[in-house]
């Protein structure tokens, strides 16, 4: 049975806008929409924070063990189950979220550790991305005040498999010029008056829907009390 004080450790899941280098917050004054920022560990919701993307018999197997620490810990007047955690994809997947705060009261926490595959601690700077595989070792914390449920309180991370972070480009993919192309660039190629032969779209043929999996649907049947 889960405890309320023994690590858990999540195993082989998609990371998720993963903030582990240091504390952040989110500064509603940080472009039009706020973004979260790196601050100190004293500010007003300073956190560590990482989402992560699991299958649906991964999310099965984690609220069932956070639903038994709640029952260990849980007083008289607290509500006997707790509200589904966890968020739906569209895919079947579903997406959870472990953090901690840079502080409690006055005293700093210590960093989530970060670890490779080989359990080499990495380097304090290191910045996972998102989509890299992880482990991450949580702590369950039961409460009850205006809502009830289980945090997971972040511990550490190992790394599995890491993706190198993307450029950034604010652009579509477009036909046209690129940097593989041997030739010089002299200007663009003016238009004719004969317009071009437009190809008669192909008519895609409908696949049948899969029928979901046994796992999926008997994770639906247990979680379905607890959808909005």
């Amino acid at each position: 049975m889960a405890d309320a004080n023994t690590p858990y450790i999540i195993r082989g899941v998609e990371a998720i806008y993963p903030r582990l280098d240091s504390p952040y917050r989110f500064d509603q004054t940080a472009g039009t929409r706020g973004k979260s920022v790196p601050c100190d560990p004293l500010d007003e919701g300073a956190k560590y924070e990482i989402q992560f993307r699991m299958s649906a018999e991964q999310a099965k197997a984690l609220f069932k063990s956070m639903m038994e620490a709640y029952v260990a810990k849980r007083e008289q007047n607290w509500p006997e189950k707790i509200t589904m955690p966890f968020a739906k994809e569209s895919d079947g997947t579903f997406t959870g979220k472990a953090a901690l705060k840079g502080a409690y009261g006055k005293q700093v926490t210590n960093k989530p550790e970060q670890y490779d595959a080989k359990n080499k601690e990495l380097a304090e700077d290191f910045q996972l991305t998102t989509g890299s595989t992880v482990n991450i070792q949580v702590v369950f914390v039961p409460y009850s005040m205006r809502d009830t449920g289980v945090s997971l309180r972040l511990r550490a991370v190992q790394v599995i498999k890491y993706k190198p972070r993307e450029a950034y480009s604010p652009f579509d993919v477009e036909d046209g010029f690129t940097v593989e192309d041997d030739t010089e660039v002299t200007g663009f190629e003016l238009p004719t008056d004969e317009p071009e032969e437009i190809a008669e779209p192909v008519k895609a043929e409908r696949k049948k829907a899969k029928p979901k999996p046994k796992e999926e649907a008997e994770l639906d049947d247990i979680l379905a009390e607890f959808d909005d």
